[in-house]
Formats: structure tokens, C-alpha cells, sequence
């Protein structure tokens, strides 16, 4: 696409119709109006506080690995709770929940969700979105791609040169949208969120996690890794693998169903006022991503403070915790570990965990992700391939 076509995609893309699959609209979910999405950021977040990773991307490269049983178990619909980047958004295209919250110690986490939150706006199909997050043009014919696989989507922008007219109008274009959202943001937010797209832009599909005050490790994946993974059926399963998928987190964003909060999983505020939102719009948590938060939680002594705050979120015998663990900083390989991963991912009933804690609790974080995980069941195959 020449420059000024992909300029046009920018500055157009509010115009055109945009056709989804499964939308919320179309599902009967009410939308938070536009006005109304900024004010329920800051009703559920509480004040930030300082990790020592930029967290652009994930590190769990096994992230994948328990969306066939998700799928397998019926977890459908619902409300979806998480932490973390954009690897939330392959959980909510797999789950599809009817409302998402983003939860993250971080203020940046929020900033960078909103910086996801206008990209989604500006695309109208997911090889548009992965070029404008990363400042390269996309072809003439983009929604000729809509059924290609998600290697040829990755080759596509691994091949495109980046434009730097583009990359400053996308910014901008960013800048403008994230504006429109009505949640404050003072000159350093808007820095920060500009410096977070540049990193995507500078580094290409390359981008990897980084954690400041450690050493690179070698497990750390890249972008182009992550977006490539597959479940333990062999599918690739990002929510970028189909349009369908990307499509359906689209449509969540458009309606402002995706709601980015400032909080600790074990703080006094943000978790029970999400529980008690959800209880005002008669939702139930489907599905609960904590990564490997609990870690730290449990090394900070704030085991029981987080599972208050768990107990209060309206959950079935179904709900589950998504986990990652990982193992070999422990010396330990867990029964779930798939050859070639780093990290393991694992999935536990918040009532099984409730019950634990409240017969004698955990006497430590191995036990936390030894007793009463799922078994994930088709591991075996996936180390095979």
C-alpha cells in the first residue's frame, strides 16, 4: 500500500462499516456508554503501585495450552476477569464473556489497554490492526486476507519496511482516540502510551519481554512467538489465528466492555468493587486469569487478604482460575509441563481454592499449583510437535 493509502486507513477508518461476528450488540450485552466507561475505570481502580517488568508482552509462551479445555469444559460467556498485556485477549476470544476486566498493579498496564482499546477502533480486520501496531502498511487488499492463516499474516509483516510518516500519523491517531475515551490523562500518560506503540514500532514482531534490574533470559519469548502459539490440540489459538476471533474482542472493545482497572489482587478495593459491579449486572465470573500474581501475593504474606477478595466475586462450581507457574525457577518440573516450555499453565476452580483455604489453607506456592488442578489431559500430544 502506498503512503498515502495507509494514511487514509488511519484517518478514515471511523467511516466504514464494520462487520462482526458474534458481537456484543448482536448477543443483546448492553454497552457502557461512552461516558459512562471512564467513570467505571475510576470507580473500581484504587491507586497504582511499581513492578519491575514493562510488561508489553507476556512471557508465558504456554498461555495457549489449557484453551482446549477451557473449550472442552464449557467455559462460555459470562464475565472474564485478568491481569496482565494482550494475551487477555486470546482468553476473551476463546471464552467470549459478555464483560472483561484488565486488573493490574500498574497504572502503565491501563495505559498500554488503552493504547490496545484505540487500535482496535482504527482496524477493521486483524492484519490491519497487527500493521498499525506496529507501523507498517498494510497491502491494497487487506480485506482480501480476512481468511489467510496467521503465519501468512506474520510473514506479511515481518516483510513490510516501516514507514516513518505512517508510524507518526498512527501515533497521533492513537493519541486522538485514547483522548476521546474521557478517562484523565496527563502529558507523562500520553508520553508513556506514545513510548509503549514506539517499542512495537521499533522492534517489529521481534519484540520480547523485559524485565528491569534482571538479565535477558533466553526463555523470554517475542511477539512473533507468542502470536504463533498453539494449544494443546495443535490449533493455533491467538486472537489473532481467525477473523471470527479477532472480530468478536473488536466488537467487545467497541461496545467499552473491556474494562481496564488499576489494582492489587489483594488490595481493599478493586477486586470486591468489580465483584460487587458484577453482582449489580447479575454476572458471573466464567473465568479468573491471575498469571503467576499469586506468587507474589503469597511471598508478600497477602494470601488471605486475596482470597476475601476472591470469595467475593459471584462464582459457580464451574469458575475457574487461569494460572501460569513457572516451575524451573524452583527447581521443580510439574506434572503438567510440556517439553520445550518454559512455563506451565494450569487451571483450578476458585471453589476448590476457597475450600482449601478455608480448611487449613496452603502451607506454600508449590502446593498452591499442585493440589486440585485440572488435568489438561492432551498434553501428551502437544510435546510431539
Amino acid at each position: 500500500m502506498m503512503a498515502g493509502a495507509a494514511l487514509c486507513l488511519v484517518s478514515c477508518s471511523e467511516g466504514r462499516a464494520i462487520a462482526t461476528s458474534g458481537g456484543a450488540a448482536q448477543r443483546g450485552v448492553s454497552a457502557a456508554p461512552d461516558s459512562s466507561f471512564a467513570k467505571l475505570i475510576e470507580r473500581l481502580s484504587e491507586p497504582d503501585r511499581y513492578f519491575d517488568t514493562d510488561n508489553l508482552i507476556s512471557n508465558e509462551t504456554s498461555y495457549l495450552h489449557v484453551v482446549s479445555k477451557l473449550k472442552e469444559l464449557g467455559v462460555r460467556g459470562r464475565a472474564y476477569i485478568s491481569v496482565g498485556p494482550d494475551q487477555n485477549f486470546s482468553y476473551i476470544a476463546s471464552i467470549r464473556p459478555n464483560i472483561a476486566f484488565i486488573v493490574d498493579i500498574r497504572h502503565d498496564n491501563l495505559l498500554q489497554q488503552l493504547m490496545f482499546k484505540a487500535l482496535f477502533a482504527l482496524a477493521s480486520n486483524r492484519l490491519e490492526y497487527l500493521c498499525l501496531l506496529h507501523g507498517r502498511p498494510p497491502p491494497t487488499d487487506a480485506e482480501g486476507w480476512r481468511d489467510r492463516s496467521i503465519e501468512d499474516l506474520v510473514d506479511y509483516v515481518d516483510g513490510a519496511s516501516g514507514d516513518p510518516e505512517l508510524a507518526t500519523a498512527v501515533l497521533d491517531a492513537v493519541a486522538e482516540k485514547v483522548a476521546s475515551y474521557g478517562y484523565p490523562l496527563d502529558s507523562t500518560d500520553l508520553v508513556k502510551i506514545r513510548r509503549f506503540h514506539l517499542e512495537f514500532i521499533r522492534e517489529g514482531l521481534g519484540l520480547r519481554f523485559r524485565s528491569h534490574g534482571r538479565r535477558p533470559r533466553p526463555h523470554y519469548p517475542t511477539y512473533r512467538q507468542l502470536l504463533l502459539e498453539r494449544d494443546l490440540s495443535g490449533r493455533r489459538a491467538s486472537y489473532l489465528a481467525t477473523e471470527d476471533d479477532f472480530q468478536y474482542v473488536k466488537s467487545l472493545q467497541e461496545s467499552h466492555l473491556v474494562i481496564p482497572v488499576v489494582g492489587d489482587l489483594a488490595g481493599d478495593h478493586a477486586l470486591r468493587a468489580i465483584g460487587r459491579y458484577l453482582a449489580e449486572r447479575s454476572e458471573i465470573v466464567s473465568a479468573f486469569y491471575t498469571s503467576n500474581v499469586e506468587y507474589y501475593i503469597m511471598r508478600q504474606g497477602a494470601f488471605q487478604p486475596y482470597v476475601r477478595n476472591l470469595s467475593e466475586l459471584p462464582h459457580t462450581e464451574n469458575s475457574l482460575i487461569i494460572r501460569s507457574f513457572f516451575g524451573r525457577n524452583f527447581g521443580y518440573v510439574h506434572p503438567q509441563a510440556v517439553p520445550g516450555y518454559f512455563s506451565v499453565q494450569l487451571l483450578q476452580t476458585i471453589g476448590s481454592l476457597l475450600t482449601q483455604a478455608g480448611a487449613g489453607g496452603y502451607g506454600s506456592y508449590l502446593e498452591l499449583v499442585s493440589k486440585n488442578q485440572i488435568d489438561l489431559a492432551v498434553r501428551e500430544r502437544a510435546a510431539g510437535q
